[in-house]
Formats: C-alpha cells, structure tokens, sequence
C-alpha cells in the first residue's frame, strides 16, 4: 500500500470513527446534564424562572415525511418532562404555565441555512395561570434585553409548523376588562366529524376554501365573569392548532351566556399565528341590542328581545385594523323580523360599524325602546333603569351618548312594510344613520303615512352636556280618509294634512330636549269631518267632551283647520290656531308647556249664519297631558270679540300657513280662502248668536 493510500485510508477511518463518535455521544449522552445551564440560561432571557423538573431526552429517528436522500437523515426528537414558567416579581402566584410533558422534533438540516424548523410540538395536560393587573401589566408579556443595543438581529429564525395539545386547564384574572375565567379542556369520548357540527352544507364550503377541518376532538367548559357579568358556556375544539399553514381549519363550536345574552357560534379559525382569520356561523340572543355593548364594544340601541342568526367572517391582522363581517342574518327584534349585512372595522380614530339592514314586516312598537317610549315592564325587561314617571307622556329615559364616541357608524335601514293599529297609519319607512364622533344624523328619516310622506332630518350632538339636537319635519299629501279610515263620513273625503316643524332643544332625553325646545309647527287641513266618535277613535276623551259641547252628537264638515304655534324654551303658543267649519269659526288660543307638560287653552266659536250656538261661553281646556281637564269659562263669548283679528296679529301666521295649501286637481283646497282673508287682515264672515 503506497503512502498516499495510506493518508487516505487512514483519513477515511478517523472521519468515519469521528462521525460514528458523535452519533454514539448524541444516543448515549444524558441530556438531563444540561438542565442546569440550560434552564438557567432561560431564566436569564425570560426574566423569570424556567425549569425542567423530569427527564430530558433526545431521540433520534427517521422522519417519514422526508423523502429521497433525506429520508436518511435521522432527525432529534426532544422529549422533556414536568415543565415549568414562573411568573414575573409582582404576582402572588408562583407559575404561569405547568407542563406534564413537552415532545418536538428539529429538522437538522434546516440548522445549516440558520433555521429552526419545528414542525409540531405536542403539550401534554398544559396549564396556565393568566393575569393583567389594573395598571396593564401583564403575565403572558415578556421583555428581551439584548446584550448590544446596537448589535444586528439573529440570522436565526424559528418556524413552528404546528401545536398539539392533551386536556388542560387555564385560568384568567383580567383586571382591566373585570374578567375572570376559568376553562377545562378535556378529551371527548370520540372525535366528531366537522360536519356533524356545522351541517354538510357548511362543511362543503370550508372544504372548497381549502383543507378539509380537522375533527372536534377535546371538550371546553368555561365559567366566570367577564366585563363584570357572569359567564358560563361550553364548546368542542379540535386538537392541532396549524401556525404555519394559513390555510388549515382549526374547528370551534360554542354556547356560552353571558349575563341575559347567548352567544352560539360553529366554523373554524385559521392563520392563528397572524391573530387569525375566523369564519363562523353566528347565533345572538338577548333581551336589548344595547345590552351587547359592555360585552362587544359596539354601541347598538336598546330594543326588545332579539335573535339573529348569520356568517361571522372576521380578519383580525388586517393592516386597516381587525374587521368583521355578519353576512346574511336573518332574525327577529320584538316582533318585527330583521336582515342584513353588517361590517365592523377596529379602525383609527375610531371603530366604524356599517351595513344595510331591512325589515319585511315591522312592528312600530318594536320602535318605542328607541327613543325610550316603551312601558317601564318591557324597560326593565330589556335592563333598562329609567322609570317613565306615571304622570308623564314625554319619555325620560336618557340617550347614552357616552358610547357615541367609542365608535362611528354607516347604516341604512328599511321597513319595507310596517304593522300599525288603526291610529298610527305608517306604511313603510327608510332611513339612513350616521354616527361621526359622537355626532348622530338620522338624515332622511322617512315614513310613508296615510298615502304621503313624512320626511323628517334629525341630528343629535353627543358630544355636548347636555346633548344638543334638532329635528326638521315636512308632513305632505296625509289623506284624511287613510288617517281615520274607520270613520265613515271621512271615507269620501279629498282631503289632506300637511305641516312642517323645525325645532331644536337640549337635553339627553325626548322629555329634556322638547322641554328645551324652540322653533315653529305649523299644520293645515282642509276637507275633513269631526264628531264625538271621531275623537272616541282617536283616543281623545276631552276632544269628545269639546267637541260634544260645540256640535252635540251630529258630525260637522271641516273645510279648513289650520295652527301655527311657537315654541321657546319648551313652550308652544298659539300663533294661529283655527277650525273652519260649516257652522261656526272655532279659534283656539293658549300654551302646551313641554317642561312641565301642562296644556291651557281657550276654545272660542263664532257661529256662521242664522244658525245660534246653544254654548255661550268659552271653553277651555287645561292640566297634564296625560290627563287634561275640560270644562266651560265664567265669561261670555260677547267679551272675546274678534280682537285678535281686528289688531291683525294672525295676518303673519295666515301668510306662512299659506305656503302649506297643496293643490289638488281633485277638489279646491278650502283653506286658501280662509287663510287669504286672515293674510289680508279680515275675519272671516260670521254672524254671532
């Protein structure tokens, strides 16, 4: 054998014998004999302490998945037992996090490109102990200080494929959000199929999107508080959360209640490792929209009991900011049934809510929680704390404005039909809601009523103290005969109601901002009918008593009736208030004072012809709204005159209440006349009796 072949024989053997060493060192070496430094370096980095308590071992195998050259390629499987994270100086508890046992795999080649490629790690029987104090800080966050502040970065990067996990348990005490939960994982007697869950028809959609969902394979129980309000719920997960594969369903399904609304949800999370992208079907139930807010953030409006059902698609790592999206509910509020599509982005400045929601059917006393009119049980239903007093019409109960600002909103709504008793005739409604920092535009708010349109702009300032608002409202082309179409002598009546209000007032209630308001209402109507049944109908107990002592029992056409009152400081006086009948002028004078919702009016006739008046005297009527009083004044009719015409006060009135007189191809308006010879400072013809 030459020289040379020695050398490299001999360099052969000693490589051979140096790799075989090596291999031989790695199987038989105790790793436990590295616990120390290791943990203690841990430790170091963590700011907390680290430990492996059991065995520490390194198994080295082949990995199947491998293929080629490589399959040959033995890779460490790190097996270490009874783990456990303590927690930072300020908490009273010793650990965070406790293991029974941790397993991984490393790829050893990926070390040469300066990567640590993990493709699982398993967790057996983990549990954790989270909290967050009142000033932020928090368990789960750690601080990493680098030796050199001005060093490069690590070339080094970790990619964990995937994380398995047993049954386990974890509790947390979040004093920021009042929120204190305590969860059980445990295995289920058998895994579930994804579609057993979800139903094949939403199985077969997660499928088209890409992997087909794992099976349901552990049970969660959870019980609690959060946001101060007790939680308890229950769910089925699966049992390998993929980080690395985005597109890897990992299976939920849920019920859980929280104070009086429950939540039901079934789909899938993926993209965990971005904070994930979640698609879900989505069930809420509760007693009031509003009650959602403390739980959600969102501010929604108080309302009856409701339910909905619809898709949840959430993007939680979107560069906007976190967004939602409940496509397709269909559900009820009250009893009226509700659709649409909402989208809810975690945007700056401000969250912003938006969507399109339509009603087929709408009840308008499924509208009352809105502005606070519904009774003090179906309040306290919904969790209101406002009493309506029992001497009060204006509601009281209070906007929250508060939550105005927490968010911004876009919304449209329709009622494409609405349900009504025969005294409230609206047919349809539509509007569109703007929420911009505090500020709230319902702008149109638009009802159809009666065969016309009520259209009305209103705009609430939340940011002020007290709230300021304002409402804008144009009434058009009401007929009579849809008003009342129980009455029969209206029933062939041309004629129509129209008004216009502009008023505004402060205040965080109906009650506060009418009480505060100012501005103008003015009404006009011509061609209609009056008698004691009319306001029997109507609900109006003193009009029967008013008009019963003006007309008797008989019916008496109205060729025009028109009133302009103003308002300041919440109380409306009488500008022009005037019922032109075929018998006699019936002018009205008086307040109705909004603060203290008291009414004081005076009811004066003039008889028209020949015809004498048994009444001779005025009538007045006065007290609360909710119950006013009626009765005839001491002095005699002879005494009023026709002063108020003669001084030519209602010549200002009668010119704006002109502007209200629509035409009609189908009969002459009678109020024009009317109005005309009060603009030109003449009282209408009239004989007193």
């Amino acid at each position: 054998m030459t020289r040379t072949r020695k050398v490299v024989v001999w360099s052969c053997a000693s490589f051979v014998v140096l790799i075989a060493a090596v291999v031989l060192f790695l199987v038989f070496f105790d790793w436990n004999r590295i616990k120390p430094p290791l943990n203690a370096k841990a430790s170091e980095e963590l700011h907390r302490p680290f430990a492996i308590n059991g065995n520490l071992a390194v198994k080295w195998q082949r990995e199947p998945d491998e293929g080629g050259w490589r399959a040959w390629v033995p890779w460490p499987h790190v097996i270490a037992e009874d783990l456990t994270l303590g927690n930072p100086d300020w908490s009273k508890k010793p650990q965070m996090v406790t293991l029974k046992k941790v397993e991984l795999r490393i790829s050893p080649l990926a070390l040469l490109a300066q990567r640590v490629v993990i493709p699982r790690i398993d967790l057996t029987e983990p549990s954790a102990e989270l909290q967050r104090l009142a000033d932020g800080r928090a368990n789960w966050t750690f601080t990493f200080d680098p030796k050199d502040p001005d060093a490069e970065p690590s070339n080094w990067v970790v990619d964990i494929g995937a994380i398995g996990f047993d049954k386990g348990h974890v509790t947390l005490d979040d004093q920021t959000l009042k929120t204190q939960l305590d969860v059980i994982i445990d295995l289920l007697g058998k895994p579930i199929p994804f579609g057993e869950i979800v139903g094949d028809a939403d199985a077969k959609k997660a499928l088209e999107k890409g992997s087909a969902p794992q099976d349901y394979v552990f049970a969660l129980k959870v019980k609690g508080q959060y946001h101060g309000q007790k939680l308890d719920g229950a769910g089925k997960i699966g049992g390998l959360l993929a980080l690395q594969d985005a597109n890897k369903p990992f299976p939920l399904q849920a019920q859980v209640k929280i104070a009086d609304t429950s939540i039901a949800l079934a789909g899938t999370l993926t993209d965990p490792l971005n904070l994930g992208a979640l698609d879900l079907r989505l069930k809420l139930a509760g007693t009031s929209l509003s009650n959602l807010y403390p739980l959600t953030g969102v501010t929604l409006p108080d309302s009856p009991a409701y339910a909905t059902d619809g898709h949840l698609i959430a993007k939680l790592h979107d560069a906007s900011g976190a967004s939602f999206r409940y496509d397709n509910f269909n559900g009820k509020i009250g009893n009226s049934d509700i659709h649409g599509d909402l989208a809810y982005v975690a945007s700056q400045p401000r969250p912003k809510l938006s969507g399109t929601l339509v009603s087929n059917q709408l009840l308008m006393t499924d509208l009352a929680p809105l502005i606070g009119a519904d009774s003090n049980a179906k309040q306290k239903a919904r969790g209101g704390d406002s009493k309506q007093p029992a001497t009060k019409v204006l509601p009281v109960e209070e906007f929250r404005t508060e939550r105005w600002r927490d968010m911004d909103a876009d919304v449209e709504f329709t009622g494409k039909r609405i349900v009504h008793s025969a005294d409230l005739p609206f047919t349809d409604l539509y509007t569109h809601l703007v929420l911009n920092d505090g500020e709230l535009s319902l702008e149109p708010l638009r009802f159809g009523v009666a065969g016309g349109k009520l259209d009305a702009q209103i705009r609430l300032n939340g940011r002020t103290t007290p709230m300021e608002g304002r409402a804008r409202l144009t009434a058009r082309n009401f007929k009579l005969k849809q008003l009342f179409p129980s009455f029969e002598p209206m029933k062939t009546s041309f004629g129509e109601l129209n008004g216009d209000a502009d008023i505004s007032g402060r205040g965080n209630s109906v009650a506060a901002l009418l009480g505060t308001s100012n501005g103008d209402l003015k009404m006009l109507i011509n061609d209609g009918a009056i008698s004691r049944g009319l306001m029997e109908i109507a609900g109006l107990n003193v009009g029967n008593y008013v008009v019963g002592r003006l007309f008797g029992d008989k019916e008496v056409k109205i060729n025009c009736a028109a009133a302009d009152f103003g308002v300041k400081s919440g109380l409306a006086t009488t500008r022009l208030f005037v019922f032109d009948t075929e018998n006699a002028i019936i002018y009205v004078d008086g307040t109705a004072n909004m603060a203290t919702e008291q009414l004081d009016l005076t009811i004066t006739p003039e008889s028209k012809g020949f015809r004498l008046f048994s009444l001779r005297s005025p009538l007045y009527v006065n007290g609360p709204f909710i119950k006013p009083n009626a009765g005839v004044k001491a002095i005699p009719l002879a005494l009023r005159g026709a002063g108020m015409v003669a001084l030519g006060v209602i010549a200002g009135p009668a010119a704006g209440l002109l502007a209200l007189v629509a035409p009609s191809g189908d009969a002459p308006n009678q109020c024009a006349p009317l109005l005309q010879q009060m603009k030109e400072g003449k009282a209408p013809k009239t004989v007193k009796g």
